[in-house]
């Protein structure tokens, strides 16, 4: 099987959960990371410029023996389904695909302030976010991992799912997001039992130190490094 992750050379969540996932299971993948000007020419094109399909325009993308298929969630079940991440039982399956599209959910409620130009404008969204939000989403969270008592979100063992919560995290975490304090992960314990069991995860680290030296940028959704722990 000829696979291939298209993004950014970014360790953003969105890829980070296929990524992560194909590469803990040793399976092969082409690592695709385009730059500015590629980006610049899918969204204008639908397509990179030797000719693959972008659906949607946007990334990221997983290329399948030729064949295109967009959406992170979409995604994420593929390479957790390769990678043996991803549950066969119908039920644990639709609680793996519950907490990606939390994750994606959270990520839309930073969205508009990260579009937001003026200062003060921004900083009274993301106080918003700090103190109400983003603890509401955290709480969620934490019931649902309380009531499984695995320390994992799904079954008893790492899926796809935790994955996902762990860019998450990680991004939050690491202090980037201008007005959001790192700290606000800190009430939230078995999230942050489960942030830190993902980071010392042998093959996890090993992709850090492979894939997570890359030059940073002024954009604060994408200028991050991943911390270790929090």
């Amino acid at each position: 099987m000829d696979l291939k992750i298209i993004y950014l050379d970014l360790p953003f969540w969105r890829a980070e959960v296929a990524r992560l996932a194909l590469f803990i299971a040793d399976v092969k993948f082409d690592d695709l990371r385009i730059n500015s000007a590629e980006f610049s020419y899918l969204q204008e094109n639908g397509k990179l410029m030797d000719g693959t399909l972008i659906p949607f325009n946007q990334l990221p993308v997983l290329v399948i023996n030729g064949q295109s298929i967009a959406q992170t969630g979409g995604i994420a079940r593929i390479c957790g389904k390769l990678s043996g991440m991803y549950p066969e039982d119908i039920i644990e399956a639709g609680k793996v695909d519950q907490i990606i599209d939390t994750v994606t959910d959270i990520n839309e409620l930073l969205n508009p302030s990260m579009r937001e130009n003026d200062p003060i404008k921004k900083r009274v969204m993301r106080e918003e976010l700090t103190n109400k939000d983003l603890p509401n989403y955290f709480g969620y969270l934490e019931d649902i991992l309380n009531a499984n008592n695995s320390n994992w979100f799904v079954g008893g063992k790492m899926s796809v799912a935790d994955i996902a919560v762990w860019g998450l995290l990680g991004w939050i975490a690491s202090g980037v997001l201008d007005d959001i304090p790192p700290g606000v992960i800190n009430p939230f314990k078995r999230l942050k039992k489960l942030y830190n069991e993902v980071s010392q995860n042998p093959h996890v680290r090993e992709w850090k130190i492979k894939t997570y030296a890359h030059e940073k940028t002024s954009n604060d959704e994408y200028a991050f490094d991943v911390p270790d722990s929090i």
